[in-house]
């Protein structure tokens, strides 16, 4: 892939005089990146536009289809149809972190495995699963087909089918995205097509195809599949784009995780408050996961929650975004990084504006991490814990470690003294990893094993 950056020689100079973080960025030197302008959320809040209100909103129509679930999706009965993920403490990790980097991390390392949420096997499953069920209902209530309180296991039937046939949803993705998308819609009987971008695993393309979905490959990157899918709607009035740039649907599926996550701590009897903080580490691409999540985790726990971004060292779009202030008018190809890494999930060049500027105000910091670190991490979950992730969900393992040896006076600021910090929580988000085919883990296992010893 040939890159053509467009910024001037003299522009990007420019631009590292005035942010000197920008010359590690395109040295491709693992970065770190705590915002000295994090604002308390009752502050930070108002600016997004959104609120508790709107998340309820998106948790009851979650309720509403838990019938549907278990009609569709026979798996889903054991949790009555409610999608959702395991929390888990994993303490063998946590020593093999600290002997690795040398670094004692006090308090508890939990691991949020949305690798194991039904149906699509990763955090899109939260985002995308939502948008398309929220569609659907609309067209439905539209058209009188279906009233609020139905029973809506009613949607699991051939008449359902053959109205959403008359309708297409689209969207573009570097592969889990689709897959959630992909396969609800298809299940549902919308006509899906998904654009992915070169960074796409086959399997991911192969099993969508199996589900009925129509796959389209671009040679470039997650951009280019993004503007495709939203031509491709713009051409047919019939078909909903799924815009996981600026999709505030996406955005509030996501943001129910919080209220989620927080019926699962108090059932663990974890505390979370001023002086028990929780640090959350979310691996970011365009930033609508992670964003929706933190939303969600701010509603929840307030300024007790601390969250963290990861992105590759090849892919950094939104610390570069957030850090430079430029947020969607950069991106990673613009300063001549490749925006190519192993962790296909967060291949992404240009940050999510809308995440960007709603949230920087709520966000305690950014890092890159290489791919040899995610790789070896990924290596050193499977053999700690028996845990299996694809290299995109280790991005957030680093970030304890990250915090704890953080030198631009982040901690002191917000008053984590090092007695808080030994009642902390560090939680770890587990983006996906649940439908990854044997081979293909053996092969991302291989690569753990070669890998060179992890750089913080």
């Amino acid at each position: 892939m040939h890159l053509h950056p467009h910024y001037s020689r003299e522009a990007i100079a420019n631009l590292c005089q005035t942010h000197p973080l920008v010359d590690s960025l395109i040295a491709l030197q693992p970065s770190n990146w705590f915002n000295p302008e994090r604002k308390p959320v009752e502050q930070a809040l108002p600016a997004v536009g959104l609120t508790s209100g709107d998340v309820a909103d998106a948790s009851q129509r979650l309720t509403r289809f838990a019938r549907y679930f278990c009609a569709a999706f026979p798996e889903t009965k054991t949790s009555n149809g409610l999608l959702e993920s395991p929390l888990q403490a994993i303490p063998a990790m946590q020593q093999a972190l600290a002997a690795r980097y040398d670094q004692p991390i006090d308090g508890t390392l939990l691991l949020k495995l949305d690798s194991q949420l039904p149906i699509s096997g990763s955090i899109k499953a939260r985002g995308g699963i939502y948008e398309v069920l929220q569609h659907a209902e609309k067209l439905a209530l539209k058209a009188g087909l279906l009233h609020l309180d139905d029973d809506y296991a009613r949607l699991h039937s051939e008449q359902f089918r053959e109205f959403f046939g008359q309708y297409s949803v689209a969207v573009g993705s570097t592969g889990n995205l689709g897959l959630s998308i992909g396969i609800i819609s298809a299940k549902l009987g919308f006509k899906a097509s998904v654009h992915m971008s070169a960074d796409a695993r086959q399997w991911k393309k192969d099993m969508l195809r199996s589900h009925g979905v129509t796959v389209m490959e671009y040679q470039s990157d997650y951009s280019v599949a993004v503007a495709q899918g939203r031509a491709q709607a713009e051409q047919d009035p019939n078909c909903h784009f799924v815009d996981d740039e600026n999709s505030v649907q996406l955005f509030l599926g996501y943001a129910v995780a919080g209220e989620r996550l927080k019926v699962q701590l108090e059932q663990q009897h974890i505390k979370v408050d001023k002086e028990h903080p929780l640090f959350v580490y979310l691996p970011c691409g365009v930033g609508g996961g992670p964003g929706g999540v933190a939303f969600g985790l701010k509603l929840a726990f307030g300024d007790a929650v601390h969250c963290i971004f990861a992105e590759p060292t090849h892919s950094p779009c939104m610390l570069l975004g957030v850090y430079t202030g430029l947020h969607d008018h950069i991106s990673v190809q613009d300063l001549g990084i490749d925006n190519i890494t192993a962790a296909d999930g967060l291949a992404v060049g240009r940050a999510s504006g809308f995440v960007g500027r709603t949230m920087a105000p709520m966000l305690d910091g950014f890092y890159t991490l290489s791919d040899a670190d995610m790789l070896e991490l990924l290596g050193l979950l499977n053999e700690q814990e028996n845990i299996r992730l694809e290299p995109s969900a280790l991005a957030g393992m680093a970030g304890p470690v990250r915090v704890l040896q953080e030198t631009q006076g982040y901690r002191k600021r917000l008053g984590l003294t090092p007695a808080r910090l030994a009642r902390a929580h560090h939680l770890v988000w587990a983006t996906g990893g649940g439908m990854v085919p044997e081979p293909e883990m053996a092969r991302y296992l291989a690569q753990a094993a070669s890998a060179k010893p992890a750089a913080v």
